[in-house]
Formats: structure tokens, C-alpha cells, sequence
């Protein structure tokens, strides 16, 4: 471990419990970002972590006609306005999710909407794709596409709250119209439990038009469909399916779970915490379970996403040999800390060196 590694993830881990583990989830991660944004603006400090943070360029890949510097980035739900790329880019993510943007923009569901699950290492969130909209998102995009060190941009795209579900085509249609000039890639979200409606767009007879519409508007960008862990192993054959039939450039496996079975946290806790997607460790074994099923269902060069209770580089690397072209986390990172990405790259770096 590298002097800066182990300095900031010590001052990471006092920081966290004497600060953030008693605090407001969703404020401790404002706090947190608000810092990441500044990053870039303190060009000694941004060149130091991004010299350690780099990943090996051994595990660059190239799928969807993109080059990835890393096989690991971060997933959508930590930078839903697209406000921090360059900075989680200097942490050492190889490519950024950001989102769910909507077409209009919307303030998400009441408060307190975020939870921790500590002795789990899990979060419960029922935030309601809170974001400013997508043309104020388009702007922060295009600026960030400027940047010539920036990691790879994926823009996960969903239902406006106000909109029904019998008019959801069109609503993805505008998000698209506006945001896919911007992206590297796009992410069809219809999977998150936190938008009434929404994960029925995951039956064919809905999904179909609305893949299908999304990727002709889409042009040369490319689209992948995000799929829930809940669903049986028909429905994830019969998407996986239709994602090569319809030509889209892969599929996202998986969003976050409504099951709570086997956690460690007290079960009137939970109770208390209410309604929400579950991530972290405790939903590991079962999105690898559907990788598994995405991978065996689609051709070899099909790009497969692989996310869902990822925390430790043999995390990725099991998931790499289970079949993922990439590897996404999100949960892990705050409870890991800053450092997180840089550990698993200067794992990973390790790991490619032995080979």
C-alpha cells in the first residue's frame, strides 16, 4: 500500500465513524462530493492521487467501440447531475455512470429517503431519481467531455416521476434526443424499485418498444438495458434475449434488490428504514447469480456490466472470470473511502503483473 493510500484511507476510516456514521446518510454525502468537486480545482493535490490512482493500462479494454481505461468504474446513483466526473476521474475510476437523469427535472421522494446498514455494508435508498433534468445535465456534460483526461461517461436515463407509464416512450425518447450527443454511453434504467411503475417497463411487451425507440433516437451511441435482481431467470433470458435482437451494445446486471433475507442489522430496523433498493455485500451473491445468466445468454463479444455488492479487486476479478466485460461499484465507496478505486487499481496492477 502506498504512503497516500494508507494515510487517507486511515484519516478516511476515523473520519467516518466519529463524523459521517452520525450523520444524515444523504448530507454525509453531500459533504463527501462537494469535496470531490473541489478536487480538480487543487492541481498538486488532483496530480498526486491521479498519478497513484491510475489503473494499470494492461486492464484497458475496448467494447461498444469504446476504450476503457480500467475494467472498473463507478455506477450511476453517486453523481446523478453529472457535477463530478473529473474528480471521481482523478480517484481513479475508469469510467463514470452518472444519474438517473430524467427529462424533467424533479426533487426525488421525501426525506429521510437514504440508510445505512452498517453491520452490513449495504445502503437502503428510496431516492426517486432526484436530479436537476437533462438539458441542465447536457451542459455539465459537454463541459466534461472537454476534459482530455477524463474517464469514459455513461448517462443512466429513466422515467420522469410525472409521467405515466403509458406515455414512459417518450419521455426516455426526450432524455435521449438531448443527452446521448454527450455520452459515451447511454443505460436504459427501468429497474429501480423507487419510481412507481417503473420496473413493469421490464416485461417484453413494454420493454420492446421502448428499447427499441431509445436506440434509433440514440444514433451512434450506444445503449445497454439495466435489469433488477429480482427478476426469475425466464425474464432475464427473455431481456437478454432482446437486447441482441434489438442490437443494443450490452446489458447491466444488476440494479438494486427489494429483498431484505440474511442481513446482520436488527429486523425492526430495517422495518423502520421502510421501502427502498438494497445494496452492498448483501446483494453480491445474487447479481452474480443473474451475471452469470446474462453472460450464458448472450454472444461472447456482447458487453455485460457487472454491478451489485462489488467492494474488493477479487470482487472485480471474480466477476471478470464469471463473465463481465466491466465491473461497476457504488456502495463500497462510502465505507471505503476516497482511496477505494486506487486500492483496487494498484490491485489489479499487481494481479496483471504476476500473470
Amino acid at each position: 500500500m502506498s504512503g497516500l493510500e494508507s494515510l487517507v484511507r486511515a484519516g478516511y476510516g476515523v473520519v467516518f465513524r466519529s463524523v459521517f456514521a452520525k450523520m444524515d446518510p444523504e448530507r454525509a454525502h453531500h459533504v463527501a462530493f462537494a469535496v470531490i468537486r473541489l478536487l480538480p480545482k487543487v492541481p498538486f493535490a488532483a496530480g498526486a492521487i491521479e498519478r497513484s490512482a491510475r489503473p494499470s493500462a494492461e486492464d484497458g479494454i475496448t467494447t461498444m467501440g469504446i476504450h476503457f481505461p480500467s475494467r472498473f468504474g463507478l455506477a450511476a446513483g453517486f453523481d446523478k447531475d453529472a457535477k463530478g466526473i473529473t474528480g471521481l476521474g482523478v480517484l481513479g475510476f475508469g469510467h463514470v455512470e452518472v444519474g438517473t437523469i430524467t427529462a424533467r427535472a424533479q426533487p426525488g421522494n421525501e426525506r429521510p429517503r437514504l440508510f445505512r446498514l452498517i453491520a452490513d455494508r449495504a445502503l437502503i435508498n428510496r431516492m426517486g431519481f432526484n436530479n436537476h433534468g437533462a438539458a441542465k445535465a447536457a451542459g455539465r456534460l459537454e463541459k466534461a467531455r472537454r476534459n482530455p483526461g477524463r474517464p469514459v461517461i455513461g448517462v443512466n436515463i429513466g422515467k420522469s416521476r410525472v409521467v405515466s407509464v403509458e406515455d414512459a416512450v417518450e419521455d426516455y425518447l426526450e432524455s435521449t434526443r438531448i443527452l446521448a450527443p454527450f455520452a459515451d454511453y447511454l443505460a436504459v434504467n427501468v429497474s429501480s424499485p423507487n419510481t412507481p411503475g417503473l420496473r413493469g417497463l421490464q416485461e417484453l411487451d413494454q420493454l420492446r418498444p421502448l428499447l427499441a425507440a431509445v436506440h434509433d433516437a440514440a444514433g451512434r451511441t450506444p445503449v445497454l438495458v439495466k435489469i433488477a435482481p429480482d427478476l426469475t431467470d425466464e425474464q432475464i433470458d427473455a431481456i437478454a434475449g432482446l437486447a441482441v435482437e434489438l442490437g443494443l451494445a450490452g446489458v447491466i446486471a444488476t440494479n438494486t434488490t427489494i429483498e431484505r433475507g440474511g442481513l446482520r442489522t436488527p429486523d425492526d430496523e430495517v422495518r423502520a428504514m421502510g421501502a427502498g433498493g438494497l445494496s452492498g455485500a448483501p446483494v453480491a451473491a445474487r447479481s452474480l447469480a443473474v451475471l452469470r445468466r446474462v453472460r450464458a445468454a448472450v454472444p461472447a463479444g456482447f458487453c455485460v456490466i457487472a454491478v451489485g455488492g462489488v467492494t474488493s479487486e477479487a470482487d472485480v476479478q471474480a466477476r471478470i472470470e464469471a463473465g463481465a466485460t466491466l465491473v461497476q461499484g457504488y456502495t463500497a465507496f462510502l465505507y471505503e473511502g476516497p482511496t477505494w478505486a486506487m486500492r483496487i487499481n494498484r490491485l489489479r496492477r499487481k494481479r496483471l503483473r504476476r500473470r
